[in-house]
């Protein structure tokens, strides 16, 4: 048992409104981490925030000062090509021409909320609860305008998409587009209603009805416009009934503070001291952490799994996609269990439906929401169990891991290495579930990666620092090497008195790559192996210094990126680096917590010095709660 004394947070920071010191702006600018300053509900479905040219992948670019729009959905850091999303509205005048231009000097957000001047001085100010969204316009000027709502585009390529109008003015659609790297498809509803000056407006709508929809107003100076949209997985109905459930009638206003007042009840988790600018980095990458996985099921408990079959929850329940899990098992869901135990309860029984519904390694044709990828499910199941969150069918996930299995990828030496991991965690779940038979065959499964990896990474080679060098996925040999963190006493006992001296090596040769996920927990090695002050010399550099970055997902850098790994600005993580649906804002707050969840599957963490003073989780100081620490056990 750890012993860690952190002392008590003051009254001011605890009372303090969280939500306000999220920058929603970090991480923002080109490719500094593929994330948007949309107004979005915690693990909400709607993300209503701006789009720009040039988009970059989340749609908007900090550094662009043409509008095109603002959209209602989009992915969170997670890559491939897609920018933007679904649903997509802008207001103009008669002669304004488009793109329009951005006051960059009137450009504000915080946790739940976006505001931005655009064009001639119309302000769009935009809040989001779970599944919906407000999006408000002031107008400067007497004239028409017109609304135009788009429905022809998505995060990725579009499908299908068909509007249509109700007598009293209900505007609706059904779309579907490709997911992330366009490897499924995901079926949407969308239910949006106008007022102006807090009335219906009740004119029709034209337009393609594949396209756009759109409807002229005349206006006065200091008119209010608004829209409000539901989305639903089920169908039109169920979208409207989203918008009317969360949103009502209640005031634009009202709808931004219960979301803030949201924001700062589940920020509050996590209370750390310090001063404002380090406070605002840790609680900008919590709120990047609470936003995957997104929970999907209507009010009245009704989603689509991604075998597109309606499902019926029970009351108070709730159910999770949007699954980034190759990337964010490994920190988000740990820490997820830490601090919202119910929470990770109500995405474990997510994760065990969506292996009952037909689980895919990436995305069905058939997804309710946009989505990336599931692999590790199992291994974050079984970590969440053993965290002690057990309000989940264990034998059912325990079945669809073992039938999953079959169809793991095994050819390259990282597929090899992955597929162990998974049989690993099915061997671990089977024996604390008493099923012995299962445990013994699935470990000697998992252990049959053990020849390959001696023969492809005890002695690296020429391609040591060759990215994708014999088919390794956005990784070289040199970091793949350290990936067996389920076999890490084996692994330090193979490489015997090479183990230091060569992890000494990847550190000074600057092997090691901060930007993406194979090989971010090598720091904590030093620290497993018993040597605490050089992972937190690792770290602590990492965290607040400039450090030369060599690699990009598809190669080495002619010439190293130097800077920031993370940063509160709108360049906020390392050139290339995407938070992967808050991979790397997790992997920063376990740094300034001390703690490090290095195997997940195994509840206990590498405790290091934190970074942070004062934490509180959950109101208690985590001194005074149960840590388990891990330490090597080999006596290197």
């Amino acid at each position: 048992m750890a012993v860690l004394a952190y002392g008590a947070v003051g009254e001011a920071a605890a009372a303090r409104e969280l939500g306000r010191l999220v920058d929603p702006f970090v991480g923002t600018l080109a490719d500094y981490g593929q994330l948007s300053p949309a107004a979005v509900a915690p693990f909400g479905m709607v993300q209503l925030g701006p789009d720009t040219t040039p988009a970059n992948h989340a749609g908007y670019d900090h550094a662009a000062t043409q509008l095109t729009g603002f959209s209602h959905t989009r992915g969170v850091g997670v890559g491939c090509g897609g920018a933007g999303g679904d649903v997509k509205v802008m207001l103009a005048y008669d002669d304004a021409t488009r793109p329009a231009p951005i006051d960059k000097r009137r450009e504000r957000a915080y946790a739940g909320y976006y505001s931005v001047s655009y064009g001639p001085g119309i302000i769009a100010d935009m809040t989001a609860t779970r599944g919906a969204g407000s999006l408000r316009f002031t107008v400067p000027k007497s004239g028409q305008v017109n609304v135009i709502v788009t429905f022809d585009r998505g995060y990725s390529k579009r499908i299908a998409a068909h509007w249509q109008a109700q007598p009293d003015g209900d505007l609706r659609a059904s779309f579907s587009a490709g997911t992330v790297c366009d490897a499924g498809i995901y079926h949407l509803h969308s239910a949006t209603r106008l007022t102006h000056n807090g009335k219906p407006v009740t004119a029709l709508w034209h337009g393609d009805a594949a396209r756009e929809a759109r409807l002229a107003l005349r206006v006065r100076s200091g008119d209010s416009v608004e829209l409000r949209t539901g989305l639903s997985s089920v169908d039109l109905a169920a979208a409207a009934a989203v918008r009317d459930t969360e949103l009502g009638n209640r005031p634009f206003r009202t709808v931004a503070a219960q979301t803030l007042a949201d924001w700062n009840r589940q920020l509050s988790r996590v209370h750390i001291g310090g001063a404002r600018k380090e406070q605002a980095l840790f609680y900008t990458s919590l709120f990047r952490v609470m936003q995957s996985p997104v929970a999907i099921a209507d009010p009245d408990g009704r989603f689509r799994g991604s075998d597109g079959i309606v499902q019926q929850l029970s009351p108070g329940d709730q159910h999770y996609t949007s699954w980034a899990l190759w990337d964010n098992y490994r920190t988000q869901m740990p820490l997820l269990a830490l601090i919202d135990p119910q929470r990770a309860g109500q995405i474990a029984r997510s994760l065990v439906r969506l292996y009952q519904s037909g689980k895919a390694r990436w995305a069905t044709p058939s997804e309710p929401f946009l989505t990336v990828r599931t692999e590790h499910g199992g291994i974050a199941l079984l970590d969440f169990r053993r965290r002690g969150i057990t309000d989940f069918d264990a034998k059912a996930a325990l079945a669809g891991m073992v039938a999953e299995s079959a169809t793991l990828a095994r050819e390259t030496p990282d597929e090899q290495i992955e597929a162990a991991y998974d049989d690993w965690a099915i061997a671990e779940l089977a024996s604390d579930l008493g099923e012995a038979a299962t445990a013994e065959a699935f470990r000697a499964k998992a252990l049959s990666y053990r020849p390959m990896w001696l023969a492809t990474f005890r002695d690296l080679g020429e391609d040591a620092d060759i990215v994708k060098a014999r088919g390794l996925y956005q990784g070289t040999l040199a970091q793949y090497r350290w990936a067996p963190v389920f076999d890490l006493p084996w692994l330090a006992q193979t490489l015997g008195p090479r183990f230091r001296p060569e992890l000494d090596r990847f550190f000074a040769d600057n092997l090691f790559n901060m930007t993406n996920q194979p090989d971010i927990h090598t720091p904590y090695l030093f620290a497993w192996a018993g040597d605490k002050a050089a992972t937190e010399q690792v770290v602590r550099r990492y965290i607040t210094q400039s450090v030369p970055h060599r690699y990009v997902n598809s190669g080495v850098r002619p010439q190293p990126w130097v800077g920031r790994s993370f940063a509160l600005s709108p360049q906020g993580f390392a050139d290339g680096m995407d938070d992967d649906a808050g991979t790397m804002s997790a992997w920063y707050i376990w740094a300034m917590l001390g703690l490090y969840p290095i195997t997940p599957g195994d509840p206990r963490y590498v405790v290091t010095t934190p970074m942070a003073r004062n934490i509180r989780i959950n109101g208690r100081r985590l001194m005074d709660m149960p840590v388990r620490s891990v330490q090597q056990e080999t006596g290197l």
